[in-house]
């Protein structure tokens, strides 16, 4: 997906201002993750990066692809917890995806940066102009919730998840479960709160039935 860049902004002359770049590409993640992209102006996206505005242009090109760069960003930072616990070898698939809710109430509730996921309600209310800003944003998500499908079907061939899971419906039931943390992290809900949703939403997990069956959605008594 290629970023629209605005036409027609030109080079000043001379010496270019000289500044972080990483760390004003940090403090616009931050921004945008807070805001959302269209309550974000320029305005306070160059006040935030301690930039001019000819500095942005010049580094950056637009808005547009300001948030491609930052929300690239948020994705390597946050893949790094969420691939590690995800698809780590050392632990079963459903030790994996207990840890990786535990996770994720301490990220999304984390005092240095924004609350919740920058990615789980981007783009989900813009206007039309932005539609690939929201398609976009709907691809990263469709990715996270395809690499769960993935673990799970793993774990299926490894044996420690029942044959006749449907991996893709489970997959996407946490999928949802991971953006409804966002929201109530957003909201104020603590940690623990988080957590022990996390735990409620693990009872769904899928086990063997007396007869040799599983059933997803239903906790094993």
């Amino acid at each position: 997906m290629t970023p629209k860049i605005i036409k027609g902004s030109k080079r000043g002359r001379g010496r270019p201002a000289v500044f972080d770049r990483g760390k004003a590409l940090n403090a616009a993640m931050k921004l945008f993750w807070e805001r959302g992209y269209e309550g974000t102006s320029f305005d306070d996206l160059i006040a935030a990066m301690g930039i001019s505005g000819s500095s942005f242009y010049n580094s950056f090109g637009s808005k547009e692809a300001l948030y491609c760069e930052a929300t690239q960003t948020y994705l390597e930072w946050a893949g790094q917890w969420f691939f590690a616990i995800l698809n780590d070898p050392s632990t079963d698939t459903k030790t994996a995806m207990a840890l990786l809710f535990e996770a994720t109430a301490e990220e999304f509730t984390r005092g240095d940066h924004p609350l919740g996921c920058m990615i789980s309600l981007a783009g989900t209310h813009c206007s039309p102009g932005m539609k690939t800003i929201r398609d976009m944003m709907a691809e990263h998500r469709a990715f996270s919730e395809s690499a769960m499908a993935a673990r799970i079907r793993k774990g299926v061939a490894n044996g420690d998840v029942p044959a006749d899971t449907d991996c893709d419906m489970l997959a996407a039931y946490y999928s949802a479960v991971a953006r409804g943390l966002a929201v109530q992290a957003r909201d104020g809900a603590s940690r623990e709160k988080l957590a022990e949703i996390a735990r409620l939403a693990m009872r769904a997990w899928p086990v063997e039935q007396a007869r040799g069956r599983s059933e997803v959605g239903r906790s094993g008594r």
